[in-house]
């Protein structure tokens, strides 16, 4: 059983699929690893690393020849996987509903597309599941990023020359992102507030020493939506949150948004005349820029000032904590891998419960429902 570990490819990736740690882990398991070369310059991983874990370090090509199982952050096009096994694995993030033709490719290609973003989010698969790994990075990169485009302090600070007040942070969206800006901004001193469509967690905002900020008269999400994500408000509650929500940013100095919709544009969560309501000076981050942006005016890769508030909408933001992304990301790979190795057979052998839910392709097929249906 051959694993190969890919250089990314795209554009401002700095991750990488394996590290040191876990290719020791693979070979334990009796699977050979090859790396391309500079596969971790990015991630802060030398070739002499991965050599020292029991590594093979070549070219891309060599990477590639008779392996059975690819690993990748982002998913690469098929062509570019020329070499690998017939039905050969390809096991990485690969955003099927932004990207279908290069998911048509890999059936095409003959090769077999597991889509990690799609793990179910049950309790054995926790391990696994790389959103929750990244997303929490992402969360404490979007505060440092708001510190430092904020220009002023977040604690609150009592000199002889006179008090600073706190920053006032306001964070929109409570998954696993938005908990993390939670504590992260409690942690550097600042008064948080918080809100969320699903009431369920106006418990764990209080429970980080953050302020809930709902909806009291119109009814939300009691609990989660599907897979842990919230899912679409009526237009009634749109309109109540709207209203809420335009006089509490009007007050803040800071707000980070999170909220994402699988398979769909972001929700649109505050618009340009919220924008203009704050005071110059202010900052928004928005995480979900790349999906289409919660924030009217925000550009995917660039930071722009509206009427004196900071906009940052920067691409990929794991990837800007490119070691620690890596290392969380890697681990899940390695766990998802070896929960289902199978020692005589030497490989690993899916169940149906979680591979038919993350495979793409099977056969020359697309196979998955969520792509079918």
């Amino acid at each position: 059983m051959k694993i190969a570990v890919l250089r990314e490819t795209a554009e401002g990736e700095r991750r990488v699929a394996a590290t040191p740690e876990t290719v020791k882990k693979f070979v334990a398991l009796g699977a050979s690893v090859a790396v391309e070369a500079g596969a971790g310059s990015t991630a802060s991983i030398t070739d002499a690393d991965y050599a020292a874990a029991g590594a093979s370090v070549a070219d891309r090509g060599s990477t590639l020849a008779g392996a059975d199982i690819v690993l990748g952050v982002q998913g690469p096009d098929a062509a570019s996987l020329a070499g690998t096994t017939s039905g050969a694995w390809l096991v990485a993030a690969l955003n099927p509903f932004a990207d279908r033709a290069r998911i048509d490719g890999y059936a095409t290609a003959g090769i077999e597309a597991l889509a990690m973003e799609f793990m179910p989010r049950i309790t054995r698969a926790q391990s696994m599941d790389i959103l929750s790994s990244q997303s929490n990075l992402a969360g404490y990169k979007a505060v440092l990023d708001a510190a430092a485009a904020y220009g002023r302090a977040f604690p609150m600070m009592m000199t002889a020359a006179g008090t600073i007040s706190a920053a006032r942070v306001f964070v929109m969206g409570v998954g696993v992102a938005g908990l993390q800006a939670i504590a992260t901004a409690r942690r550097l001193g600042a008064q948080v507030s918080a809100t969320d469509v699903r009431a369920a967690t106006r418990e764990q905002i209080q429970s980080l020493g953050a302020k809930p900020i709902f909806v009291e008269k119109v009814a939300g999400i009691e609990g989660e939506g599907s897979g842990g994500y919230a899912g679409e408000m009526s237009p009634e509650y749109q309109a109540a949150q709207a209203e809420l929500v335009s006089g509490h940013i009007a007050k803040q100095d800071i707000v980070i948004t999170t909220a994402l919709i699988p398979g769909r544009p972001a929700p649109r969560l505050i618009s340009a005349a919220q924008v203009a309501s704050m005071r110059p000076g202010s900052v928004i981050v928005d995480l979900a820029v790349e999906s289409g942006g919660n924030v009217e005016g925000s550009v995917v890769g660039e930071v722009v000032v509206v009427n004196g508030v900071s906009i940052v909408g920067h691409r990929n933001v794991p990837s800007r904590l490119a070691a620690d992304a890596s290392a969380l990301f890697s681990r899940n790979l390695f766990n998802f891998l070896s929960a289902f190795w199978d020692k005589e057979q030497g490989k690993p052998v899916l169940d149906a419960e979680i591979g038919d839910a993350i495979r793409l392709t099977q056969g020359g097929k697309i196979v998955n429902a969520r792509l079918l249906g």
